[in-house]
């Protein structure tokens, strides 16, 4: 993740301009004098501001990494928790056995991604595609059933909605449980790594065979 800094890169060159009618002035005039001294300055500064206005400051655009910080992760939680309570509330709304039993996996499966992410912030950075995307897209899709449930909207584009919806349900939830678990496959990995060199260190010592 990335972000674009813009910065104002001033020209050199009404800084020549002004160095050069200044030093121009003090030769043609008796600066020696106040009074010269000062129209000297007073050109040198006028050569300024006309150069700037021919040659403005560029705006330079530099690529530079985006890292979220707590406040940022903070907020995604609380928006991620906010959507398991519609999720929840959805729930009791639809009775159908389907939605049923997937529902509350995606909502289980929320929660503990909620509880990984608090629990190790270094994880953030992998649940916001879950946060951004899945996890309202899933909620949205549930809405618009739960509206066209509620309203008794019947006909051939209504019902195909509804059996989409069904028949995904598992399939979301199954996504869902498959993020949480994505969070632990460094851990599963180190524990995997530990039991085979303890499993090594007893076959050494003839205590495993």
């Amino acid at each position: 993740m990335s972000k674009i800094i813009r910065t104002r890169k001033p020209s050199v060159l009404p800084f020549y301009a002004m160095a050069l009618v200044f030093l121009v002035l003090c030769a043609v005039l008796p600066v020696y004098k106040l009074w010269a001294l000062l129209a000297a300055l007073g050109g040198a500064f006028v050569a300024f501001g006309a150069a700037q206005k021919v040659c403005p400051p560029r705006v330079v655009e530099h690529e530079v990494p985006f890292h979220p910080g707590v406040e940022d992760e903070a907020a995604m939680l609380t928006d991620i928790q906010q959507k398991l309570d519609t999720l929840h509330t959805l729930t009791a709304q639809l009775p159908d056995p389907q939605l049923s039993a997937a529902m509350p996996r995606m909502e289980k499966a929320g929660r503990s991604i909620v509880e990984a992410v608090e629990a190790n912030p270094e994880k953030a950075k992998q649940v916001r595609r879950f946060a951004n995307y899945y996890l309202p897209d899933a909620v949205n899709v549930l809405q618009q059933y739960a509206k066209l449930a509620k309203q008794g909207v019947r006909g051939e584009n209504a019902a195909a909605i509804r059996t989409e919806v069904e028949h995904n349900a598992a399939s979301i939830a199954t996504a869902f449980e498959n993020q949480l678990d994505a969070l632990y496959a460094a851990e599963s990995m180190d524990l995997s790594a530990a039991i085979t060199v303890l499993q090594n260190m007893l076959k050494g010592q003839g205590l495993s065979k």
